[in-house]
């Protein structure tokens, strides 16, 4: 190897974290990191120079990734987000009642939320402080209004009891499924479909229209 190639090589290998003894960083790596310290430390508590620390590398290495902490936060809000967004477009196309578009919904819901744990419980800590959480709880917001849609859907065709109404059915569906990420443990007993079986099975059995 001549010198030209053997400091290009090593140029090409520094690019990814700033040191050249480690293998470089690919952005979903740091997004994982990231977002496991947000969770861990709080977003505002944790300054650029902690997830450099936690990544084995420098801010500036860091830097060539993202532009900083905020758009880390907004891609891995974007990644929960845009999959719970996914299942609600889909289930447009479901066949039979609003109920079981619902069914769908809620699924679907707890397929993303296993499946991107770490991300759906930053989204469901983010408290509106900055531009990002804002259009994030905006974008929450829009994803529960369509369920509660599909609630009041399937109580107007007789699907779900009609002694209990939309608003309370609709909260006690959301709090039953967003509390999963505080218990939930990967590895478990339950994979993500034994995991929708349970709470589909305890979310709507009670609720269906005899």
């Amino acid at each position: 190897m001549s010198g030209n190639t053997a400091h290009a090589a090593a140029t090409t290998f520094r690019k990814g974290n700033g040191r050249i003894d480690r293998a470089p960083y690919d952005l979903d790596t740091v997004l994982d990191i990231a977002v496991a310290t947000f969770n861990e430390r709080g977003y505002e508590a944790t300054a650029i120079s902690v997830l450099a620390e936690r990544l084995g590398t420098s801010k500036s290495a860091l830097y060539y990734h993202v532009s900083g902490k905020e758009e880390l936060l907004r891609r891995a809000l974007d990644r929960a987000l845009d999959g719970l967004e996914a299942v609600v477009e889909a289930s447009a196309a479901v066949p039979g009642t609003a109920a079981d578009r619902l069914e769908y919904v809620l699924r679907g819901a707890v397929r993303v939320l296993v499946g991107e744990l770490p991300y759906v419980t930053l989204l469901l800590r983010v408290r509106g402080n900055t531009d990002v959480e804002r259009d994030a709880i905006r974008r929450r917001r829009e994803f529960d209004h369509r369920v509660s849609e599909l609630v009041d859907a399937a109580h107007a065709e007789g699907s779900l009891r009609a002694d209990l109404d939309s608003g309370t059915t609709s909260r006690l569906l959301f709090g039953m499924i967003n509390s999963i990420v505080e218990w939930y443990r990967p590895g478990g007993p339950l994979d993500a479909e034994a995991l929708a079986d349970a709470t589909v099975s305890v979310a709507l059995d009670g609720l269906r229209a005899r």
